[in-house]
């Protein structure tokens, strides 16, 4: 289906994801489990369980590959490619404008708000004891909850997706990474702290020529975004409170404590 694995689409914390084409026609995206531990029976165990997965705001799984110890799923190909264009685009590429990126975000959410429902805890390591530390840490750098690294927080839960979710809205609304090395001053290089520092100190944030509605908008998902990136898990929302305030009034949202740097965080 792939061809030899000639077009990758993407690359994240369980493997890498490959552009692919069924026999009637259809492309695919096949995301090659790298890291799988699962035998046969637990995997296609797995995929029963995702394949039940129903919902707009979620990419359909197609089907999926076993070949020994090689896993793949076969998901819905997405034509547009990846959010990281658009947020990240160069001068001259087109960018979304921050009406869509807002829609784009609460749909996000509302995806993540019914895998819990429906799905809950059961796709976390199945320990014992929820505090431990995990001996690796699943997902993506950049996006992985500090519970996860570190037992003295707090255990493993769902909140995990809650600060992955966190800091995509934050990327979303800034166009930038969460973690600027290059940044004009030092203040700025965490730039969850230095955003933060920006709204209690009621400074305007760089958003020149943009209506009221629009910087409405932004200050809300930076807000919402501040409160998802909690250090502990606790002063975290849950996924449900968080799709209330991207649809609640900016008025009726309250700022968190301040986000706790985390030499994690920059590695």
């Amino acid at each position: 289906m792939s061809k030899g694995f000639k077009v990758i689409l993407g690359r994240g914390g369980f493997g890498s994801v490959y552009k692919g084409k069924l026999r009637s026609g259809s492309n695919v995206a096949i995301k090659m489990l790298t890291k799988s531990k699962a035998n046969g029976q637990d995997f296609i165990s797995e995929v029963t369980t995702i394949g039940r997965i129903h919902h707009t705001n979620v990419v359909p799984l197609i089907g999926y590959c076993v070949e020994g110890k090689k896993h793949a799923l076969v998901y819905e190909y997405m034509s547009n490619g990846s959010l990281d264009k658009y947020i990240f685009s160069k001068e001259g590429s087109a960018l979304l404008s921050y009406e869509k990126i807002y829609e784009i975000s609460l749909r996000v959410a509302r995806g993540i708000a019914y895998l819990h429902q429906d799905f809950g805890l059961a796709k976390l390591p199945p320990v014992k004891d929820r505090s431990l530390v995990l001996p690796e840490a699943i997902g993506t750098l950049g996006y992985i909850a500090l519970e996860l690294f570190y037992k003295n927080i707090g255990g493993v839960s769902y909140k995990v997706d809650v600060y992955s979710f966190g800091k995509l809205l934050m990327k979303m609304a800034s166009g930038r990474r969460n973690s600027d090395p290059i940044a004009e001053h030092s203040s700025q290089q965490y730039f969850p702290s230095w955003i933060y520092d920006q709204f209690k100190e009621e400074q305007d944030i760089e958003l020149e020529n943009r209506s009221e509605k629009v910087k409405i908008l932004v200050k809300k998902m930076f807000i919402v975004s501040l409160w998802c990136i909690q250090l502990k898990p606790n002063d975290c929302p849950s996924i449900e409170k968080v799709v209330e305030m991207l649809e609640g009034e900016i008025e009726r949202l309250q700022m968190p404590p301040k986000p706790i740097f985390c030499r994690q965080e920059t590695i």
